[in-house]
């Protein structure tokens, strides 16, 4: 069990290899859903460690490995989450913020209304290892909607999202943790309900809430760690 959301199953995926100065252990790791050991859409691939003998051991991890856990907490919804005026650190999410940008969303109230932003991955994440660098491609969305005094919600837009990162990994305690960066962010309007605007002018505020809200949470996520085999 890694968290409530995945577990992680490690099996030999062939009998050991005893060689006189050192044992080969292909291990295959599947990273799932928790309590629901689905298929994984994706193939492993067997690879090789350079030979090396400055330590005792040597641990590497594929592609696979990291793709099954992408999918796997994708299906656990891990990356959709909602920002509120009550969840965000640093400033007031409301409808004034917007109204600047979008003279449409000051047409709802001279009192501004709290804003609640869903964010949702609309496809698996896509996971690349090279040399040096481990980066994620993520497709998503976010739905910046109102609050309305009675409590209910009314959508103003939403924007598509791609975002780059890169994760940098380590290994404590017999865990394999991770840190998460945000290198690159594109957004593009895909439905507005105040009238068309300049999605550009909005960078910086949603940037601004990504960096602060939703790279802390996932980091805070990450930074419980894998466990070893």
């Amino acid at each position: 069990q890694i968290d409530d959301l995945a577990e992680v199953d490690y099996s030999l995926s062939g009998l050991p290899a005893v060689f006189q100065p050192f044992i080969d252990l292909d291990i295959k790791g599947v990273v799932f859903p928790a309590g629901n050991y689905t298929d994984s859409p994706y193939v492993a691939a067997s690879f090789t460690i350079p030979d090396q003998s400055d330590s005792m051991l040597y641990l590497a991890f594929s592609e696979y490995f990291f793709q099954t856990s992408s999918f796997a907490y994708y299906t656990a919804g891990a990356f959709n989450m909602t920002i509120g005026e009550e969840t965000c650190s640093y400033f007031n999410i409301n409808t004034e913020i917007f109204s600047s940008i979008i003279p449409e969303v000051a047409k709802y109230s001279v009192t501004p209304y709290p804003v609640m932003l869903k964010l949702m991955s609309t496809e698996i994440p896509i996971i690349s290892l090279q040399q040096d660098s481990f980066t994620v491609e993520i497709q998503g969305s976010v739905e910046v909607m109102a609050i309305l005094p009675d409590s209910t919600t009314r959508s103003l837009f939403t924007l598509d999202i791609a975002a780059n990162t890169s994760i940098s990994l380590n290994i404590f305690d017999q865990k394999l943790m991770g840190s998460l960066c945000l290198n690159r962010i594109q957004f593009s309007l895909a439905h507005s309900n105040v009238g068309s605007f300049e999605v550009l002018l909005l960078e910086n505020i949603l940037s601004y809430i990504l960096q602060t809200e939703v790279i802390p949470s996932a980091n805070a996520k990450l930074s419980k760690g894998f466990p070893l085999p």
